[in-house]
């Protein structure tokens, strides 16, 4: 283990001379040879990176004190909202700190409950995962898929009901894909045919495919509905009217979907074409009434609207149920003859009530800023659940009944977490070109506006989705330890509708780089901290947008937490789903523009030599399927290379993990524990724990 403030020294990454030419403009990428994350020169040096940081993290004295106070945190009984199959309900029951919830079943809405199905036992490591669930419209069959090691990819086993037994039908080679039941004879499903590459979890994925899968009949047998073939960059899907007479076959690219659909009991599947695929425009099926069938579309209406179709109308022609309004219609479930319209204004919940004729039904009050999520209903239920939380205030489950227009609190979280001392405001800040950006910051009611507190800003601004007020256990552990948490609504996000999305990506991208920096340096004008108390945080498409602004604004950060990111925006379509992303980000093969957008930008490619960078800490699963993990092995290497101060760059690398799954409870509090002690450490403060 090293001193607490022992000088580092970094594995050895060699350079090398691989070079590629953009429209004359030739990018060297010097550590090439890391996209071989098997080779026996990667795999050791990730090996040595990975403990060169847990001895750092592991030297610093708050850590033990915070993983206690974590696991104590953690340790609550967590139980789901109930969701009606059949005449049975079920929910998930989580007792404190098991790795995943366990699902009970009752025969009536508020009988008494008892055990249906432990995912804990699908293998003795925790490593196997229930990933979703699908039932028969009886309630009599569920189909269950099941991830490995945290990979994208499913694996579907069909169970009785009744029995609690499972059938023996097994589907693998799954992926982005629900179950779609056709009665009780068997179901759709998604996916690709089993890859060639050893490394299956990190194979590149070619042409996603629809197969119908007879129950008791072999895999090998299944009926193939549809293949992308003429389109490999397009995801398929099927789904069932609720009343199972239509089968709707979707296309989908960037941010739209086609639709087609056939009756249940034509044969064949030769599906008629509704709407044509555009990568801009979506459609989401809500329910129908015999032919006339309901979305949720932006079609028309780019903050989103509930609309109308007939499958007898040739035209196919869009009405109006629900026109789009001033806020963003964000999602919506038909329960009886009512619309629940979740909507976001200034990117926090507002919940309204619509009938299928359009009628203004009310709204239901919410207990403060916060977000909205609707437990899956069918569309006979009697009333609706829905699950309120925000920064500060753990999730609290609701139950409206329309008969008498009340909402019950039905269950509070009981987490040992106080949120009396804190608030949750939303404060504004001006953009670079002058876009008026939200961001809600939690604290202290009695924080000192000197410049002191710890804060860690989060962001993630792109693919269309909205990040809205949450409650998570690791916020609330960073609250009590002291600090104050914010998070920036940025462009690219879905917050303000269809403008705010595009003014965030593909050529728009350095909008949400703007919009962070604005964010960071509002908290620090308004001296609720300061840049050595400052920590940036995101995962995913939000760990590129910390290395992006890393890059640009070193000065600006007292650490940085780069989870899992999109990094080498020059090279990431070549690898598992990248290509997926090209309507987000542009590609730097397509043309001279998008290169020189892309390469203005792209951490690993602004990465400069002999730059003061904070204290950062960048983050990979080995197995992560989605993001390849040479991003962060590639930027890890750049960063440490270019470091011209002591701050530390470390790489943390988890083992047999996937894309933030496939963690049991013990990884999740250690990663928690790691990432709060390097930031104490970094931005030089004691946890008031």
């Amino acid at each position: 283990m090293l001193a607490a403030d022992a000088p580092l020294t970094y594995p050895p990454a060699p350079r090398g001379n691989v070079t590629e030419n953009f429209f004359g403009t030739t990018v060297g990428d010097p550590y090439h040879w890391m996209e071989d994350v098997d080779s026996p020169q990667t795999v050791a040096w990730a090996k040595a990176e990975n403990a060169l940081t847990h001895s750092y993290i592991d030297a610093i004295p708050a850590r033990a004190t915070i993983a206690t106070a974590f696991r104590k945190l953690y340790n609550y009984e967590k139980i789901g909202a109930p969701v009606r199959e059949g005449k049975r309900w079920f929910f998930f029951r989580n007792s404190g700190l098991q790795t995943q919830a366990v699902m009970y079943v009752r025969d009536s809405e508020t009988g008494p409950a008892r055990f249906f199905f432990d995912p804990n036992t699908l293998s003795p490591d925790g490593k196997v995962q229930l990933a979703s669930t699908s039932f028969t419209r009886d309630g009599s069959l569920m189909a269950y898929s099941t991830q490995s090691g945290g990979a994208d990819w499913l694996t579907w086993h069909v169970k009785n009901v009744t029995t609690g037994k499972d059938l023996p039908d097994v589907i693998n080679w799954s992926k982005f894909s629900d179950a779609a039941w056709s009665g009780n004879d068997g179901f759709y499903y998604a996916g690709y045919d089993a890859p060639a590459a050893a490394n299956q979890t990190l194979a590149k994925l070619d042409v996603q495919k629809v197969w119908f899968h007879r129950l008791g009949t072999p895999q090998r047998t299944d009926r193939l509905v549809y293949a992308s073939t003429a389109h490999p960059d397009e995801f398929v899907g099927v789904e069932l009217s609720h009343d199972q007479r239509y089968v709707f076959l979707e296309r989908s690219k960037g941010d739209g979907n086609s639709i087609a659909w056939k009756r249940r009991d034509e044969p064949g599947d030769r599906f008629h074409p509704v709407f044509a695929l555009d990568p801009n425009v979506s459609y989401a099926m809500l329910g129908n009434d015999g032919s006339r069938i309901y979305v949720l579309t932006n079609a028309e209406a780019p903050r989103q609207r509930i609309a109308a179709f007939d499958l007898r109308d040739p035209a196919h022609a869009l009405h109006d149920v629900v026109p789009q309004s001033a806020d963003k219609l964000d999602n919506a479930e038909l329960v009886g003859n009512r619309f629940y319209l979740g909507y976001l204004r200034d990117a926090h919940s507002v919940i309204r009530m619509a009938g299928t004729d359009g009628r203004d039904l009310g709204t239901i009050d919410l207990p403060g800023i916060g977000s909205v999520g609707f437990a899956g209903a069918q569309r006979e239920d009697p009333g609706v659940y829905y699950v309120f939380d925000s920064f500060a205030y753990p999730p609290a489950t609701y139950r409206y009944d329309p008969s008498t227009s009340v909402s019950t609190l039905i269950r509070r979280s009981p987490i040992a977490f106080d949120a009396t001392p804190y608030v949750t405001e939303q404060l504004f800040t001006t953009s670079k070109d002058g876009t008026r950006v939200p961001v809600f910051v939690t604290h202290r009611k009695d924080m000192p506006l000197d410049g002191s507190t710890p804060t860690i800003l989060y962001g993630y601004g792109g693919f269309n989705v909205a990040i809205t007020p949450d409650f998570a256990k690791e916020t609330a552990l960073w609250l009590q330890m002291g600090g104050a948490y914010a998070v920036a609504t940025l462009r690219g996000g879905s917050e303000y509708g269809d403008a705010w999305h595009d003014a965030g990506r593909l050529a728009n991208k350095q909008h949400v780089f703007d919009d962070f920096i604005a964010a960071a340096q509002m908290l620090i004008d308004r001296k609720i901290t300061s840049t050595p108390k400052l920590a940036i945080n995101g995962g995913s498409n939000g760990g590129l947008l910390v290395g992006a602004v890393l890059v640009q604004r070193p000065d600006l950060f007292g650490a940085a937490i780069a989870e899992q990111g999109v990094l080498d925006m020059l090279r990431y379509e070549r690898f598992t789903v990248g290509k997926a992303w090209i309507s987000e980000y542009g590609s730097a093969r397509a043309s001279a523009e998008q290169f020189k957008t892309l390469y203005a930008y792209s951490p690993l490619d602004n990465v400069k030599p002999g730059t003061h960078y904070p204290p950062t800490l960048i983050t990979t699963s080995d197995h992560d399927d989605r993001v390849y993990p040479s991003h962060s092995f590639k930027f890890t290497a750049a960063l440490q290379n270019a470091q011209a101060g002591d701050a530390p760059i470390l790489l943390r690398v988890e083992t047999n993990e996937g894309h933030f799954s496939g963690l049991t409870t013990d990884k999740s509090i250690a990663i928690t524990a790691d990432f709060y002690a390097f930031l104490v450490k970094s931005l030089n403060f004691t946890p008031t724990l």
